[in-house]
């Protein structure tokens, strides 16, 4: 006979307390700064003990990491980027213009989610050697996921030619940076649509024919 597999109600819960952590940590670290947050003023914006939030991150530094690593990605699952779907499946499209309209829209998702805490990143990193190092310069990991992206890209059909995946690759860590879409999006004003639809035909010109 045919057993019915019930939902695991305590790792649901589990998953909840810990998204609702992360969620309450990202917005306190956002308005007071990594340094000025304590944990119990987590625990207290996320309504749970603080004992909870040391049993599941085990310090602040942890929680951090989570914050930033949860941001990236858009969830808690622990799936690096290039193995996430959307980036497989942008690489998988047939034309070197699917791919990029693709991974332009991948990668603006992820902008949208990131972009607002890279200051954060940079004064908790300033503050605490140890949060820095937790995100090494060399390599850097957003430029590995662009080079992936790119040698998958020149290969393809409708590929500019004579152009090398190390300069596609450099053409989408610049005008897929988070630095540049601030300056579009924060400082200028621009909608997130607009500043992708600007990406996409900047880098459409340079990379497809």
């Amino acid at each position: 006979m045919d057993t019915v597999k019930r939902p695991d109600k305590r790792a649901e819960r589990s998953r909840r307390t810990r998204g609702k952590v992360i969620e309450a940590a990202r917005e306190l670290f956002v308005a007071q700064g990594y340094g000025a947050t304590s944990l119990q003023e987590v625990a207290d914006r996320a309504g749970v003990a603080v004992q909870t939030v040391y049993f599941v991150f085990g310090n602040k530094r942890t929680l951090f990491k989570d914050v930033v690593d949860t941001s990236i990605a858009g969830d808690a699952e622990p799936v690096a980027t290039m193995e996430r779907e959307w980036f497989r499946d942008a690489c998988a499209a047939p034309t070197a213009a699917g791919q990029l309209r693709a991974h332009v829209r991948g990668t603006a998702e992820i902008l949208g989610r990131v972009a607002p805490i890279m200051s954060m990143i940079a004064a908790a990193g300033a503050a605490d050697p140890q949060i820095a190092a937790q995100w090494p310069d060399v390599p850097d990991p957003r430029y590995t996921v662009q080079l992936a992206a790119a040698e998958a890209l020149v290969a393809k059909s409708g590929a500019r030619p004579g152009v090398s995946a190390a300069t596609a690759a450099d053409l989408l860590f610049g005008l897929l940076s988070p630095q540049l879409y601030l300056l579009f999006v924060r400082d200028r004003g621009w909608t997130p649509d607009a500043w992708e639809e600007w990406a996409h035909a900047t880098l459409a010109a340079q990379l497809c024919t």
